[in-house]
């Protein structure tokens, strides 16, 4: 065995002392004890599955003056990510054969975490040729940052029929064009009236009943009304962001949390945490989208869309674990387990088989989270000063990564499609 971990391991759904067995980057056994080349003893520290961030822009091509896949990929490995999947509304956007090679190029020359690239959807595209390159399809039923937004799901409809027939997820930015309003805005509260709940209800019953696919996927549910349109649905999953768990209108943070689909009230956040408590909820995303603070502080209407948390996903999440707001075989349901499922990935658990992803957890270590810590380059967060709990460790294909909070490993990241 070339690597053996040993401490307080999640496996098959419980908690238990064992040790995990490496060998070429996959988890070959677990067993109570195991002789290796390297034992690694972390004690009673807990072992989970790395989680994958189903959600980050990482802004190459095109806007790199505000994160880059050298620095994202560096902010996803420090907080617990090992696989992230790349959105298409760079500059330019990910609609093309050319285009998703040369961001494939940069992503495979940067990324420090394994990745899978979305191709965007707009009429003309070559869909199959690009499903052999993409992770997944993207649609933008509502305009947020880029030139992806289809107002009207006709005009892709030819090119959503070929995507179902691909077999790959078509992920949505549900929120209906047509009932945004744009009237002037100065708060969190005008931003939400001008892309009311019905906006993101009104766009998932339109996809819902126009796509054929087996794979639809809603990103960032926000609004509690669509929890019902999502809910028990075959064939369709849905993810939610952290900061729409954590923050709504009466936050004072303004423009640092203006996002599309809009923060919303606090009835909608504590429908969306009960929906997550209750299982009705697939996954946890990031939705990393980093502007630069100068960006951020301009008059609230002309600030842009967006908030980074790539980093502090895991971390979050474990904070509330130990608040004993969440169960912990729920976060690693939501973080490892079913974004693999979803997207195919030999991801996500500590079975054999799997890809040798892993990070440790001091549960009594928390602390605070400070910018300064922070390795995004837009340098700045929503969540500053809040608790969290970072991991102590990181392993990507059972190479040591990151020893308490530093990176110790060298460039591993690959593309997930092709991978094996």
């Amino acid at each position: 065995m070339e690597l053996v971990v040993d401490g307080n391991c999640f496996v098959a759904g419980r908690m238990q002392k064992c040790c995990v067995g490496i060998e070429g980057g996959k988890i070959v056994k677990i067993a109570k004890v195991l002789e290796g080349e390297k034992v690694l003893n972390f004690g009673n520290k807990l072992v989970l599955p790395a989680a994958i961030d189903g959600h980050v822009h990482f802004r190459e091509p095109g806007m790199t003056d505000k994160e880059d896949f050298a620095s994202g990929s560096e902010a996803a490995l420090c907080g617990g990510v090992t696989c992230v999947l790349e959105m298409p509304n760079t500059r330019p956007s990910t609609t093309t054969v050319a285009s998703i090679r040369e961001k494939k190029k940069a992503a495979s020359a940067k990324s420090l975490v394994d990745f899978g690239l979305f191709a965007g959807v707009k009429p003309g595209m070559d869909v199959e040729a690009l499903a052999k390159e993409a992770a997944a399809f993207k649609l933008y039923m509502g305009s947020t940052t880029g030139d992806l937004l289809v107002p009207d799901i006709l005009e892709v409809k030819k090119e959503l029929a070929r995507i179902a027939r691909t077999g790959k997820v078509l992920a949505v930015h549900a929120e209906d064009e047509n009932l945004r309003r744009k009237d002037p805005e100065n708060d969190l509260e005008g931003h939400l009236r001008n892309r009311p709940n019905e906006c993101e209800t009104t766009a998932i019953k339109t996809i819902r009943n126009a796509y054929r696919g087996d794979r639809l996927h809603i990103c960032h549910v926000s609004a509690r009304q669509s929890l019902f349109e999502v809910k028990g649905r075959t064939g369709l999953t849905c993810e939610v962001t952290p900061h729409h768990l954590l923050f709504d209108t009466t936050s004072r943070l303004g423009a640092l949390i203006k996002v599309n689909p809009p923060i919303r009230r606090r009835e909608d956040r504590q429908a969306l945490f009960q929906a997550l408590k209750g299982g009705s909820i697939d996954m946890v995303a990031s939705d990393h989208a980093p502007h630069l603070l100068e960006e951020k502080e301009d008059d609230f209407e002309y600030a842009l869309t967006g908030t980074p948390g790539v980093e502090t996903l895991v971390p979050l999440m474990l904070q509330l674990v130990r608040e004993n707001h969440l169960a912990i075989d729920l976060v690693i349901r939501m973080l490892c387990e079913r974004p693999g499922e979803i997207y195919g990935l030999p991801k996500g658990r500590i079975a054999a088989g799997y890809d040798a992803d892993l990070i440790v957890v001091d549960m009594l270590a928390g602390e605070y989270i400070k910018a300064d810590k922070l390795h995004s380059k837009c340098g700045w967060t929503a969540y500053e000063d809040m608790p969290a709990i970072f991991p102590k460790a990181v392993f990507l294909r059972g190479e040591l990564m990151v020893e308490n909070r530093s990176r110790v490993g060298e460039r591993k990241g690959r593309d997930i499609v092709g991978s094996t």
